[in-house]
């Protein structure tokens, strides 16, 4: 009997900007269930062809339009709770990527919307990605 494992691999990109009074974070608005209309990382599934950078990369230029070179991105951690994503199990590996000048941002493929949030001042988010917030912020005290 042959055992076929069904975990999906995710990435998610914390993308913070540095202003003089203020630090922002970019979320994108889910088209789509699970949690559509709520605010979430950018991010998505890693394709069978390509590495998780890569994928990290690709996920935050499709829905945000940003277009960040992979150099930038750091791996912060992997999340890997039970129950994490309603879908399937599925394990997330985050990457955060800090930048002192704003780029405009257009949601687009998943999302409807992409915006810049004060990260004093957060929406609900989707998924665990609230935690994945304040690891950054804990991580930056």
């Amino acid at each position: 009997m042959s055992y076929s494992p069904s975990i999906f691999i995710t990435v998610d990109a914390v993308v913070i900007l540095k202003e003089e009074q203020h630090n922002f974070v970019l979320l994108i608005k889910r088209k789509n269930e699970p949690y559509k209309n709520h605010w979430a990382l950018p991010g998505g599934f890693v394709e069978k062809d390509e590495l998780i950078k890569t994928a990290c990369q690709r996920e935050l230029n499709e829905e945000t339009g940003l277009d960040l070179d992979e150099s930038v991105l750091e791996f912060l951690d992997y999340y890997d709770q039970i129950g994490r994503d309603p879908r399937s199990r599925t394990v997330t590996f985050a990457f955060i990527a800090e930048i002192d000048k704003r780029s405009d941002v257009k949601g687009s493929d998943d999302a409807d919307e992409a915006l810049w949030f004060d990260l004093k001042n957060l929406p609900t988010l989707a998924f665990d990605h609230s935690e994945i917030i304040q690891h950054v912020l804990n991580r930056n005290k």
